[in-house]
């Protein structure tokens, strides 16, 4: 079992402003005592880094990688041809929703690693049919 990590997350849970980062905070407090494998993308990652540099400066940015990256809870896909393409399905078939592409290159990972659980405040995670967490 892993959840699957989104940029808002990590946001909230690095910018005390974050109208989200209580909720945050409380939940990785509690998620520490017994963590599972998180599992995230390069597009997450790309996102969130320029997010957190955008809104808390370079050297956070540059922390939070270094994080990310060393983190023995965090994988780091790459996205393959394939789920690049799924993702592409996933944003033409749902053109009524405000999905965005790194979204659904995100629902497309999870779908294919059978990961049901995502750590986001994004609610296109619950309109594209995962669970959600906090």
């Amino acid at each position: 079992m892993a959840l699957f990590l989104d940029t808002g997350f990590v946001l909230a849970l690095e910018d005390t402003d974050d109208q989200h980062h209580q909720k945050a905070k409380t939940f990785w407090s509690d998620f520490r005592s017994d963590p599972i494998p998180l599992i995230t993308t390069s597009y997450i990652f790309d996102e969130t880094v320029t997010l957190i540099r955008k809104h808390l400066g370079h050297a956070r940015a540059a922390s939070v990688d270094q994080r990310l990256r060393t983190s023995p809870l965090v994988t780091l896909l790459h996205l393959s041809e394939s789920d690049f393409d799924a993702g592409w399905d996933w944003f033409e078939r749902y053109a009524d929703k405000k999905f965005s592409f790194t979204d659904c290159t995100s629902f497309a990972v999870m779908k294919r690693l059978k990961v049901k659980t995502a750590l986001s405040f994004d609610k296109h995670f619950t309109q594209a049919g995962f669970d959600q967490k906090p």
